[in-house]
């Protein structure tokens, strides 16, 4: 039920039909994001994407918002560090008004003066937002030392020297540089027909050029640091983490699973040591960030100023046995049980749906991907496999270590840093 199609101008639109569901999910996806930036212009991918909602030569702000309102439809947009999207969830009779809606976003922006102070503003709110919440912000913190000196280390949202200093010409300049056909694909999931699809986004992007500027991507490179920050804060922030697995990697099922055991859910070997046995910590979890070149693990933890020092020596002993020890068959079955069982329960959203088929397009430039296909690669995930994977990346040539609290360096005379 997925089908593919390449528009004359590069234009990739992708459909997944699932009869019996009364709405569509419909997503146009830009391969842009902040790793695509100088330094210079740090955030204007964010930047963009926030403008493209502020009016067009058809629709203003408020014709953009009500359009959709009034038919029960969610809009929104989100920016990452190797790609944009805007999306819209729209009954299924609603098809057309939401392609030539996002086509008109797309390709029509006016990009006025007064809405790009009137957003920069609103940008530097969400910058203050985020600084005032340190188990947001110590996760920009720990990404910029991680890859410290590459593009993927740059917070998306920009800094506030940068969008304060970024213009319109600027953004126009952007726009015509990444906004192209070779960088755009039209997903959609739901009760729809493919060549209607097909039609609609010719009508609506068809005068998109195909070419743009070329952005040549270069692999980062991390290497071990420790930072402990000292700041006035009730708890301390922990946020520790190796290299990881690209998103193409053949053995990346076997670090989702690893993930999993470590700090994936409830029953994870971080959760139950962290919170349920010593009671530590209230949020307390692991996850593996993939990039189409690169990737990392990482494990956060909350937790009071006193406790600091144990929960990092927690956190590496678990590292530490992961690589000394071989899960158990049961444990891993678990971990796969959960994998699948989350996999599933999650296409019955459309927006989930639109998104799987996106990131495959885009990351593994493959759609046919099924569902079985992916639930046979988790079971074909061994306990060898694991063990090899915890080896690997769990190492301290690639350990990065950011602690942010009422802490110094002083506090953790009896923790060592190391994976051992």
């Amino acid at each position: 039920m997925i089908q593919r199609t390449t528009l004359d101008n590069g234009i990739r639109v992708l459909s997944e039909k699932v009869p019996g569901c009364h709405s569509i999910s419909l997503g146009v996806w830009v391969n842009n994001g902040s790793r695509h930036e100088t330094v210079e212009l740090n955030g204007i991918s964010h930047f963009v994407e926030h403008m493209l909602f502020k009016g067009t030569a058809r629709r203003s702000a408020q014709d953009i918002a009500r359009e959709v309102d009034s038919v029960g439809g969610l809009l929104n947009g989100s920016t990452s560090r190797e790609y944009s999207c805007y999306f819209v969830k729209i009954l299924s009779e609603k098809l057309s008004m939401a392609v030539d809606l996002l086509g008109d976003l797309i390709c029509n922006s006016k990009f006025n003066l007064d809405d790009i102070e009137k957003e920069r503003r609103v940008i530097l709110q969400e910058i203050a937002m985020i600084d005032d919440s340190p188990e947001e912000s110590i996760h920009d913190q720990f990404t910029n030392g991680f890859w410290s000196g590459h593009p993927l280390g740059m917070p998306v949202i920009g800094t506030r020297s940068t969008v304060g200093d970024i213009d319109r010409q600027q953004m126009l300049d952007f726009m015509s540089e990444r906004y192209v056909g070779k960088n755009l694909c039209v997903v959609a999931a739901g009760n729809l027909d493919h060549e209607e699809l097909v039609t609609l986004v010719k009508h609506a992007l068809g005068a998109v050029p195909e070419f743009g500027v070329n952005h040549e991507d270069v692999a980062p490179t991390v290497k071990r640091k420790v930072e402990i920050v000292h700041r006035d804060l009730e708890q301390t922030h922990i946020c520790l983490g190796v290299a990881g697995l690209p998103q193409n990697h053949k053995d990346r099922y076997g670090t989702y699973l690893l993930n999993t055991i470590l700090g994936g859910n409830m029953s994870s070997r971080l959760f139950q040591k962290v919170r349920e046995e010593l009671g530590l910590a209230y949020s307390v979890y692991s996850y593996h960030h993939n990039h189409s070149d690169s990737g990392a693990f990482i494990v956060y933890a909350g937790t009071s100023n006193e406790s600091a020092p144990l929960v990092t020596q927690t956190i590496l002993g678990e590292l530490t046995r992961l690589r000394q020890e071989s899960v158990s068959f049961d444990e891993l079955q678990s971990a796969k049980d959960y994998l699948k069982g989350g996999m599933l329960l999650s296409m019955e959203s459309m927006d989930n749906r639109m998104t799987r088929l996106a990131k495959n397009e885009i990351f593994l430039r493959n759609v046919g991907i099924s569902l079985e296909e992916s639930r046979a690669m988790i079971d074909a995930v061994t306990v060898e496999l694991v063990q090899y994977m915890a080896e690997s990346l769990f190492v301290n040539e690639t350990l990065n270590l950011q602690i942010t609290g009422r802490v110094s360096r002083s506090d953790f005379p009896d923790v060592d840093m190391q994976i051992l």
